[in-house]
């Protein structure tokens, strides 16, 4: 079993969550927890169980966006429940708070660059500034690090040069966006397969619809730790 897998409870429900790990088992040991079932309610209590009852770990996916003083109280809080991961934006003040949340835990604050579902066009639409967005994930990753980030949340095409950055020596790569070879693209666009994602220097990978849409959920994770293990060979 590898922790290099993060599997993104992308369910209905925090009922259905509960039935993925049940059908995962001892296959997977990591889960990522987004809002989708966060808000649909037990989504918290589940993170909770999974952590304490049954030894998995948990990245807390929420994506925090607020003025300093709200996102530090709302880290506080979360760091309570010794959760393994949570992700803020990367924009320095956010990270900055989020860290003097965490402040005495073992909580990993992980900044978002850009989301691995947007392309150019939609930068251009959300009238972030020109470039390519490897660049702008490089400058994002950069100055999310210098505030104090443990890690960064990028896409797989942009791992090898966020690792090959001064500032990101000792600090954790997550990759969402992480496709096996032949799964549908669904709504992400930045994308690679679990082997390339860990080859590019990706710490984790994040793979979501193709393991819990899959007839045999199991299968499809051992799957894709067999890749992390060929790439790690």
């Amino acid at each position: 079993m590898t922790n290099k897998l993060i599997v993104a409870m992308d369910t209905p429900d925090a009922e259905a969550g509960m039935e993925l790990v049940s059908k995962l088992g001892d296959a997977v040991s990591f889960y990522k927890i987004g809002l989708g079932v966060l808000t649909s309610g037990g989504g918290f209590d589940l993170a909770n169980k999974l952590k304490q009852e049954h030894g998995k770990q948990i990245f807390l996916d929420m994506k925090l966006f607020d003025i300093g003083a709200t996102v530090e109280h709302a880290v506080r809080n979360i760091s309570r429940y010794n959760f393994d991961f949570l992700t803020v934006h990367g924009d320095p003040h956010v990270v900055s708070a989020a860290k003097q949340g965490a402040a005495g835990s073992s909580m990993k604050i992980l900044a978002v660059t850009i989301l691995t579902s947007l392309d150019r066009s939609d930068l251009d639409a959300s009238l972030i500034k020109s470039g390519d967005i490897d660049e702008l994930v490089q400058w994002r990753a950069v100055h999310a690090l210098l505030a104090g980030a443990d890690g960064v949340i990028a896409s797989p095409q942009e791992a090898r040069l966020i690792r090959a950055l001064p500032q990101a020596k000792g600090k954790l790569i997550v990759t969402p966006g992480v496709r096996p070879a032949g799964s549908e693209k669904g709504d992400q666009k930045r994308i690679a397969t679990p082997k390339q994602a860990i080859v590019n220097g990706a710490d984790h990978i994040v793979v979501g619809r193709p393991i819990w849409k899959s007839q045999n959920p199991q299968e499809a994770a051992q799957a894709v730790i067999a890749e992390i293990i060929e790439a790690q060979q």
